[in-house]
């Protein structure tokens, strides 16, 4: 594989960094004690002495090798994002020591990686080291000394990244009953893209299984892509390490199964392929065309269905341990003809255009499920209706098998208010409370036609703040829950990739907020409930409308995102980089930029009335009580960080042509944050980590932010 066949944008420049003297002095900064000392050598073409004089002169001791692999491993891409803007795609294949073909496996499968990171890499100047001159070694020198004076106000560290792996990460409630209704989540910690391709054991660790048991989680997810299972087409290169990933499903599902959790597969197919394929293994299959030379396998042919079909079979036949799949047929992901069409022109393939969205998108799901009960008549087939649109979405629940269950995103089409202008709720919302009338509409559908129904929902957190295993607002969890349990949606999916923390606001499943909260706190319960009803309030004046807002804006990066003094013209990324992109973060220039900067700070200064009331609590704490009240306080500040940054970065966008007097008090609450994130990061290796994005920050990045600060406050 070459570069070519990844895109690099030439048109757009890197975003620059003038708070380093040099560009590969930034390198070096961001990967110190993430990448071994031997590959950034390779990547800057210097010496081992050299490059620890480097680290140095930037007041850098040595790194703990003990984190390398797990780096690698477990947070490859906070490495690619942290050096995409700094870095050539070969420097980076050092970096990860990979080969092109797992890079671009990785870009595609990762969660939408490639997405995230622009779809395009921008053109970088291959940063290698060089001897500083005078005027750099002076500025060098200037920020070693900020960086000791960081130093000063930082804890000193009872948490290393990644610890949380090996760490007891809940309060235990009692099993649940085999009977009861699904609980369906993913994994806090698994990886996303090849997870199969690992035992398991390091993904799914015994004690994670045993802590999910205990919180009356009995159903776990992971993608599941199905020519890596089963060469249903025909063995080609995809099919690659097929029967290693099938061994080590079974494994896993087996290991489940011995706690009463079942394991789920989400399956998007068929997946788009490229036209090679077709041409080398079934050229009567092709259908629609696709970005990036890829096509659909038509599933208006009888032939494509059958093969798709029988492989199911075969992959819940040699897996009897599944508990079923669940399906999104029209993903971000090209996979039947019609699967695309939400994001592009409708379908070109003239057999699929002329029957219609709703005949084929049923008929692919009582193919695939067909094939599942053939070999497993029980398991729970479930048709997620992600993207169907309204012209058409209740005649596919016509046409479906009435053994298939129905899931919604529960919230979907909610209405909301903010300052008197009016939003819409696509999904992923905790602080606007469904059900809403999309899911409900269909639900009603579906229970004419005998269908199951379910819910899918957030309930440990979303994109309104992910970088925290829970967002300590049950009150607005409770209220969801109890509205679901009314209309008689028992089975629930309670997360996707993000919000898989075992603990948190799963146990509001079994237990009221009041209970739960009096029996985790004791004397302290009344002033913690009131800490909870602010959180509530406060989070529940979230600036939402649609998805912009939630993707593009900095409240997942918090005090991570750099500020800029002057407008850098970058787009926001899908959770990749917010730059300084005000018109996307307001929902695509939905709320005025007043409106959106006044309600971070509303929510930011309720949230700190809780704050307040937490600190009032703790005198009042049993001794047993200690360690979840900590675990909650570090919670809750930092949400605390995240929202009163997204307030403060607004602010200054808004104001950073008025000059240094207007953005001062701005900036200086900004390097304060950062190094609290630190701090909070050094006692809870949880914090800024999610599984789907792995860490938004590292204490390199956030200190990083410090001098960035400095550098506006010297320079503005």
């Amino acid at each position: 594989m070459s570069v070519s066949l990844l895109e690099l944008d030439t048109t757009s420049s890197t975003v620059a960094l003038p708070h380093f003297p040099t560009t590969w002095q930034a390198v070096l900064w961001r990967n110190w004690g993430m990448i071994p000392p031997e590959r950034l050598t390779r990547i800057l073409q210097c010496t081992i002495a050299q490059l620890n004089q480097a680290a140095g002169q930037l007041g850098r001791s040595e790194a703990d090798p003990a984190c390398y692999e797990l780096w690698q491993t477990r947070g490859y891409q906070t490495i690619i994002r942290q050096n995409w803007h700094l870095l050539s795609f070969e420097q980076i294949l050092i970096a990860l020591d990979w080969d092109w073909t797992q890079l671009k496996f990785t870009l595609k499968e990762d969660d939408f990686l490639w997405n995230k990171l622009g779809k395009a890499k921008p053109l970088t100047e291959n940063p290698t080291f060089r001897e500083l001159t005078a005027t750099e070694l002076a500025a060098t020198s200037v920020l070693k000394e900020k960086y000791r004076n960081c130093q000063k106000n930082l804890l000193p560290a009872k948490a290393q990244p990644f610890d949380f792996l090996k760490t007891k990460m809940v309060f235990p409630l009692k099993p649940g009953s085999p009977d009861a209704p699904l609980r369906l989540i993913y994994s806090y910690s698994a990886l996303y893209g090849d997870p199969l391709l690992d035992g398991g054991e390091n993904l799914y660790p015994d004690q994670l299984l045993d802590e999910y048991a205990a919180n009356g989680i009995n159903a776990l997810w992971i993608q599941a892509i199905l020519y890596t299972l089963i060469p249903w087409f025909g063995k080609t290169s995809l099919s690659e390490h097929a029967e290693i990933r099938m061994t080590n499903l079974r494994r896993l599902a087996q290991r489940m199964s011995q706690r009463g959790i079942k394991l789920f597969l989400y399956l998007n197919e068929p997946r788009a392929m490229p036209q090679k394929v077709f041409t080398e293994c079934c050229p009567d299959w092709i259908g629609a065309s696709h970005r990036q030379g890829l096509f659909s396998p038509c599933t208006s042919l009888p032939t494509v269905r059958k093969a798709l079909s029988s492989a199911i079979t075969e992959l819940f036949t040699r897996i009897p341990e599944l508990g079923g799949f669940f399906a999104i047929t029209m993903s971000e992901n090209p996979t039947n003809c019609w699967s695309h069409t939400l994001f592009a022109p409708p379908t070109n393939c003239p057999c699929c255009l002329s029957r219609g969205q709703a005949p084929v998108i049923a008929e692919l799901l009582n193919s695939m499920a067909e094939g599942a009960w053939q070999a497993n008549p029980k398991a729970k087939i479930i048709a997620w209706n992600w993207g169907w649109e309204k012209s058409w979405d209740e005649q596919v629940i016509e046409l479906l098998n009435p053994g298939i269950t129905l899931m919604c995103v529960s919230e979907t089409g909610l209405e909301t208010q903010c300052q008197g202008i009016k939003g819409m709720i696509w999904d992923y919302s905790i602080s606007k409370v469904g059900p809403g009338p999309w899911a409900t509409r269909l639900w009603n559908k579906a229970r004419t036609r005998g269908l199951k129904i379910m819910a899918k929902i957030q309930v440990n957190n979303s994109w309104e703040c992910s970088a925290v295993p829970y967002l300590p607002v049950p009150g607005l969890v409770e209220k969801h829950l109890r509205k679901l349990s009314e209309l008689g949606i028992r089975d629930l999916m309670l997360s996707w990739t993000l919000g898989g923390y075992p603990g948190g606001n799963l146990k509001l499943l079994k237990k009221s907020v009041e209970d739960s909260t009096k029996q985790d706190f004791g004397a302290a319960a009344d002033l913690v409930l009131q800490a909870f009803h602010r959180f509530d309030e406060a989070f529940s004046q979230f600036p939402f409308h649609m998805v912009n807002q939630i993707y593009y804006g900095p409240q997942n990066f918090g005090p991570l995102n750099q500020l800029y003094p002057t407008p850098t013209g970058q787009r926001a990324t899908m959770l990749g980089f917010p730059y300084d992109d005000l018109e996307l973060w307001s929902g695509n220039g939905h709320y005025p930029e007043g409106v959106f900067e006044s309600q971070f700070q509303q929510i930011s200064d309720i949230w700190q009335e809780g704050l307040k009331l937490l600190v009032a609590a703790a005198p009042l704490l049993p001794a047993a009580s200690q360690l979840i009240f900590e675990d909650l306080r570090s919670v809750s500040e930092t949400v605390y960080c995240h929202f009163r940054s997204s307030y403060l970065q607004i602010a200054f966008i808004r104001r950073r042509h008025l000059g240094l007097k207007k953005v001062q008090p701005l900036l200086e609450e900004e390097i304060r944050l950062a190094l609290q994130m630190v701090n909070l990061c050094r006692k809870d290796s949880r914090l800024g980590f999610e599984a789907g994005n792995h860490y938004y920050y590292t204490e390199n990045t956030l200190l990083e932010k410090v001098f960035n600060c400095c550098y506006l406050l010297e320079n503005i």
